[in-house]
């Protein structure tokens, strides 16, 4: 299945504010029932047990409302880890309006931080919306800010993903989701897409593991974990 670039309506605030918050809502349910949570959960369970520590600081990529951050925060805490998550999106108007974790405005292929910055950076479902040159800007960027991984979690692109994504289009609560919910397949990358932009980047090792209806997590190690 070749990939095909795909115009996503959530990424150019193309809807009334009635049908952004449908599309989030949509998001949240894809995220909590089909594998978005756990792929982010045992990407950060495999990070911390290659670079333990009981309080290590996350640059959230893209992050939008930060649903996943807010989640992860509150699991990990109750097992003794605290995540010191930090949002970034492009726009200001796509990050909480309240809450307590810091929130930037930036652009992912030019992150606002010095050398590295944080732990972990981790992005959730972004990397598919960027174009393979820009993929490879993302993964220097990212491990450029980071201490110790890069963590992607990301949609496989597969004809039966495809499919699937198109039979849930009477379950979608927005038209937004129903636009973007099988342009996010079309143009999503396949595990070894994704290994070779991080190479390029240079990362010192990818491990790329296969998730639950299609989910990849991918961890990009800036050096190699002992």
């Amino acid at each position: 299945m070749k990939r095909r670039p795909t115009t996503e309506l959530l990424d150019s605030d193309a809807g009334t504010a009635s049908e952004v918050a449908g599309s989030l809502r949509d998001l949240r349910w894809f995220n909590r029932w089909f594998g978005g949570l756990s792929t982010v959960r045992n990407l950060l369970h495999a990070a911390i047990a290659a670079r333990p520590g009981q309080e290590l600081s996350v640059l959230d990529v893209a992050s939008g409302e930060g649903y996943i951050a807010a989640r992860m925060y509150e699991e990990f805490r109750h097992q003794g880890v605290r995540l010191q998550f930090a949002l970034l999106d492009r726009s200001r108007t796509h990050l909480p309006a309240n809450g307590t974790l810091p929130k930037i405005a930036g652009e992912a292929l030019n992150l606002p931080f010095h050398d590295a910055s944080f732990d972990f950076v981790l992005t959730s479902l972004f990397v598919h919306h960027l174009a393979p040159h820009e993929a490879v800007i993302f993964a220097q960027e990212a491990l450029r800010v980071c201490r110790s991984a890069v963590l992607v979690h990301d949609l496989i692109r597969h004809p039966l993903h495809l499919m699937l994504a198109y039979a849930g289009v009477p379950l979608y609560r927005s038209r937004i989701t129903r636009n973007d919910a099988p342009a996010s397949v079309w143009q999503a990358y396949t595990a070894n897409e994704m290994r070779g932009f991080f190479q390029q980047a240079g990362a010192a090792d990818v491990d790329i593991r296969t998730h639950y209806f299609y989910r990849m997590g991918v961890i990009a190690w800036k050096t190699k974990p002992r």
